[in-house]
């Protein structure tokens, strides 16, 4: 597509997009972003549609499909913080969550971005994907005794850069 085309394509679809992700997000800045991304999708993918129709659907269905998937990390990410909002203790090492810190989840995702791939991998696959060690090990092929060791040492190291104020 040109440059125009593209410009004419997203002033078409634009409004209806936003207004899908709106109603699923009720949040402005990802509704955009849901939006953004569907027509790239499109756009930077060559597709082959019989009608405007199809194109149509295929866009809702794509805006809609990836409207879920981010208010399902988000439910993942607010469930995280429920669940270890509070204290994390493993062993005798314990990291308490003040309850007024906004950069909150910012850090917790630095610290976990800080792991070395291995422990980063199983930690987010058990806390934000709510994967079990069985799920993880049919991905991995990795046995679920080496996964539950990672989980427990990496999990300890995030604990670690948690208490450093990262």
């Amino acid at each position: 597509m040109t440059r125009q085309e593209i410009t004419e394509f997203y002033g078409k679809h634009h409004r209806r997009l936003y207004n899908i992700a709106w109603r699923i997000l009720r949040t402005p800045d990802e509704a955009e972003e849901v939006m953004q991304d569907t027509i790239l999708k499109f756009v930077s993918e060559e597709r082959d549609f019989a009608s405007e129709a199809q194109v149509s659907a295929w866009l809702a269905r794509t805006c809609i499909r990836a409207a879920i998937d981010r208010l399902r990390s988000r439910h993942r990410e607010q469930d995280f913080l429920e669940e270890y909002g509070k204290t994390l203790d493993f062993q005798d090492q314990e990291y308490d969550f003040p309850a007024d810190d906004p950069d909150l989840l910012s850090r917790i995702r630095t610290a976990l971005e800080a792991l070395p791939e291995p422990y980063r991998l199983v930690l987010n696959l058990v806390l934000l994907e709510g994967l079990d060690y069985q799920e993880i090990a049919g991905l991995t092929g990795k046995k679920e005794t080496t996964l539950r060791s990672l989980y427990a040492r990496g999990r300890s190291k995030l604990i670690d850069l948690l208490n450093k104020k990262i």
